[in-house]
């Protein structure tokens, strides 16, 4: 792995997303209509305890989704095959990737926690900061998880078929339904498994103490050892094709 390649992937990349308009409309626009819709259907109590949490659910579902995709369709077309023929590594290509759509998620975070805090009313006892950085974390694992998973379909149908198999899981058992401690013992050792709990965990610290104290940063810590250990993984279970 060289940081030449890299970068180069990194470019391929992010000129293939700027000349797909409707996928960029999907990862900016979409997260925007949904916090929209939320704040206009609950009140402005439900809305604020609710709303911080969605603020990174959206853009780990969306990257997850538009990731996992993109990936499985450069394997299915022989681009992948051809391009490791030439000297570039496995590893190249995940953080290559994981680069451009590491971006996309920053520049979706920030445009989503400028609406929801500004037109849409998003009113929190914490930095706003704080809650930037938590919806880009986010971002960032739906980026990871989506190159992970992005091996085990064969077809783009089976790779958004991935998508309630691999996040509804974690949704239900994040403690955005119901608090974890709440949870039975086994559901509980479940949770403490799947990253989103520890993304969810982030948010409440914020939203309860509004400070940025050790129960902000502890949590933020493992979810950024997930998008680490998931790239890992992409790396090694990448496949120059479909079979």
């Amino acid at each position: 792995m060289t940081a030449r390649r890299t970068l180069a992937t990194s470019r391929r990349v992010a000129e293939q997303l700027r000349h797909d308009r409707r996928t960029v409309a999907l990862l900016m626009v979409m997260p925007l209509i949904l916090l929209g819709l939320l704040a206009w259907m609950l009140d402005e109590a439900a809305f604020n305890q609710s709303g911080p949490i969605l603020l990174g659910l959206f853009p780990l579902l969306v990257m997850f989704l538009v990731t996992s995709v993109a990936t499985l369709r450069e394997r299915t077309s022989g681009t992948l095959e051809r391009l490791l023929t030439m000297p570039l590594a496995k590893a190249d290509f995940v953080v290559g990737y994981a680069l451009t759509f590491g971006l996309v998620a920053v520049v979706q975070s920030l445009l989503l926690c400028t609406v929801s805090f500004s037109l849409y009313g998003l009113d929190v006892r914490a930095p706003t900061w704080a809650f930037v950085l938590v919806a880009v974390a986010d971002g960032l694992l739906g980026t990871s998880l989506g190159l992970f998973v992005s091996a085990f379909a064969r077809t783009e149908f089976q790779a958004v078929q991935m998508l309630p198999v691999v996040l509804l899981p974690q949704f239900l058992l994040c403690g955005f339904i119901v608090p974890r401690e709440e949870l039975p013992d086994f559901l509980r050792w479940v949770s403490d498994l799947l990253p989103l709990s520890y993304a969810v965990d982030a948010t409440k610290a914020l939203a309860v103490t509004g400070e940025t104290v050790a129960d902000f940063w502890r949590p933020l810590a493992i979810v950024a050892a997930f998008v680490v250990g998931l790239l890992i993984l992409g790396s090694a279970t990448l496949r120059r094709r479909t079979p």
